[in-house]
């Protein structure tokens, strides 16, 4: 969506510029100033028995500030998804965005007194034993196999960490993706040594951690995104399997495999078109065991590369329609952290110097450190940045050297020297902008 100055505003910019003033003014003022007379704060019985004078009229104090704040946060994000409802309308009639269509002023911070240590600590001695609850767990990479092989008689091909990449490196370049722009995606996602099975929150070589989420591999796909990949391009890769099959030059071992990867990969687009071709309901699904064995399309050697290239290539493809061309890694991956319409949004000049949090709901606001207290510029700045460390992570440098091979059309070889390591990260360390 193009910007323009704001003497071009609508009718509706002009509503929503007075709006903004209101709410934007005087209603932070008015959080300030008639929610501090809030009804007191309630304290129960059994607290304030054990508190003596001086801590109960601390933690009155604290109840009430923090009272206060909490209250000014959500006028603060009701104002936020407002304005983002507003953004959507002006969309779907083509109309562009201007400066009074986003909220300029970053979150509002706690700066009252904290909770006294030594209340909380009270507090915590009179709440009940936690129920023995089974605490649900994510799932991890052995439940996405398990449900393959279960729901769908599936065993991803193992294969080396090397050639995986060499992979990669060959659909990318044939999607038309660049060397820079997938190796610095690569190096911001996993932190520039990620390998084939790395999941969120497990660190790929010590394989120590808890999952924080379902994203897998180079590209760090959600288990709802290999299941979206899939609906939209699964009969490509049927028949690209199909092809592989039928090729004279796969060795019989490998060729003997494919047709039970084929039969596999059917029953895996049947249950993924059995639901709703939605995002919200490819999510639901994606919760499910069914769902899991989806998720392990992204460990196979054949088709792992495959589906996370095109999740890549979506990318650069919108964002062409949308005439940007020539991204670079940082601008492909806050498309890719974002969502694609969001991340052009946050590049057009309108919003580049805006709060992040007009783009993030509350809660992925919070959970993203590298999103937080940031224009939609320095955002982008930063993940340049963390891309610029990481490029020099072996990983990214391994990446880096497999991907020089394919373009030189070398064959495959077990790995660079120490020195040619250090000699093919320099360009890919050089911010790309």
């Amino acid at each position: 969506m193009t910007g323009t100055s704001p003497s071009h505003e609508t009718r509706t910019d002009r509503g929503t510029s007075r709006r903004s003033i209101f709410f934007g003014a005087f209603a932070f003022a008015l959080a300030g100033t008639a929610l501090a007379a809030l009804a007191e704060p309630k304290i129960s019985p059994e607290v304030a028995q054990r508190l003596t004078p001086a801590q109960l009229a601390a933690y009155r104090a604290y109840l009430s500030a923090r009272g206060t704040f909490d209250k000014q946060l959500e006028m603060y994000w009701a104002l936020i998804e407002e304005r983002r409802d507003h953004r959507r309308r002006k969309r779907s009639t083509g109309q562009p965005f201007v400066a009074v269509d986003f909220i300029a002023e970053q979150p509002p911070k706690y700066q009252g007194p904290a909770m006294p240590p030594d209340v909380a600590r009270i507090i915590a001695s009179l709440e009940p034993p936690a129920d023995a609850k089974e605490v649900k767990e994510l799932p991890t990479v052995r439940d996405f196999l398990n449900a393959a092989r279960h729901y769908y008689g599936f065993v991803p091909a193992p294969i080396a960490e090397r050639e995986f990449k060499r992979r990669y490196a060959i659909e990318a370049l044939a999607a038309g993706l660049s060397k820079t722009q997938v190796v610095r995606v690569y190096a911001l996602e996993t932190g520039g040594q990620g390998t084939v099975d790395m999941q969120a929150g497990i660190d790929p070589i010590l394989k120590t951690g808890k999952p924080i989420s379902s994203a897998l591999g180079y590209a760090q796909l959600l288990h709802a995104n290999s299941i979206s990949e899939l609906v939209k391009y699964g009969d490509q890769f049927i028949q690209r399997l199909s092809a592989l099959a039928a090729d004279p030059s796969v060795p019989s071992a490998h060729a003997q495999t494919l047709p039970g990867k084929i039969a596999a990969v059917q029953k895996m687009l049947a249950a993924a078109r059995s639901v709703p071709n939605e995002w919200s309901q490819h999510q639901k699904f994606a919760q499910t065991p069914p769902g899991y064995g989806i998720h392990a399309l992204n460990l196979d050697a054949d088709i792992g590369p495959w589906l996370q290239v095109v999740k890549l290539k979506g990318l650069l493809t919108m964002a062409a329609e949308n005439g940007r061309t020539n991204l670079t890694g940082a601008e492909l991956e806050l498309m890719n952290l974002a969502g694609p319409r969001t991340g052009l949004d946050m590049m057009e000049l309108v919003g580049r110097g805006v709060p992040t949090a007009n783009f993030f709901s509350q809660g992925g606001y919070y959970r993203n450190t590298i999103v937080r207290e940031k224009t939609a510029a320095q955002l982008l700045a930063a993940l340049d940045d963390r891309m610029n460390v990481n490029a020099l992570k072996p990983g990214a440098i391994e990446f880096a050297a497999v991907f020089d091979e394919v373009l030189a059309g070398l064959p495959p070889r077990p790995g660079p020297s120490r020195t040619e390591k250090t000699e093919k990260a320099k360009d890919v360390f050089a911010s790309d902008r």
